[in-house]
């Protein structure tokens, strides 16, 4: 297994183990596993997920939630793995040839709390949701090519159909834990 510089990579963490399976098991046979019978650690709490899919460096899927729909994060991780390879409007669904060749992260979200302004917003360390009305961008923290505040809040904007120069927003932010 290669990680995206092509250098072999560790043994895969267990969350990004199970997205692995479901992704193969769903691609390939149709089939939505089962949680496992004994969770690892992490895998019994509730919490928003994302998984993020990338093929040759470049992001090939990534759906999440940013608070719980299912009983734990083994299913979430379930349910949100198959919808990014299968349902992200912004892909082809993911074809069987393609599995070995997928790079994956899980992220786990910490509860979004409110925020009252971009000053109290890092981009490496939270991730941002921005709402007005029932229109919310959300987008993950750490991320290349966003650097600043104000490229975070621009581009979360722009997912939830809001317009970049529009202050009137609630603002939130999350943190996450990573795994590869």
């Amino acid at each position: 297994m290669t990680d995206d510089s092509g250098k072999n990579s560790p043994p895969c963490d267990p969350l990004v183990a199970l997205a692995k399976e479901a992704i193969a098991e769903f691609v390939t046979h149709g089939k939505t596993i089962p949680p496992p019978l004994e969770l690892s650690p992490g895998m019994e709490e509730k919490a928003g997920v994302f998984v993020c899919l990338k093929k040759d460096g470049q992001l090939r899927g990534c759906i999440g939630t940013f608070s719980p729909v299912s009983d734990n994060v083994a299913c979430e991780i379930i349910r949100n793995a198959i919808s990014a390879a299968t349902q992200d409007p912004r892909f082809s669904p993911v074809d069987s040839s393609e599995i070995d060749q997928i790079t994956y992260s899980i992220d786990i979200l910490s509860k979004p709390e409110r925020v009252s302004g971009p000053s109290e917003l890092d981009p490496k360390r939270y991730g941002v949701i921005v709402v007005k009305g029932y229109r919310k961008g959300l987008l993950l923290p750490a991320l290349e090519s966003v650097d600043t505040v104000e490229d975070q809040l621009r581009i979360a904007k722009l997912k939830a159909y809001i317009s970049p120069d529009d202050d009137d927003v609630e603002l939130y932010r999350f943190e996450v834990r990573r795994y590869y």
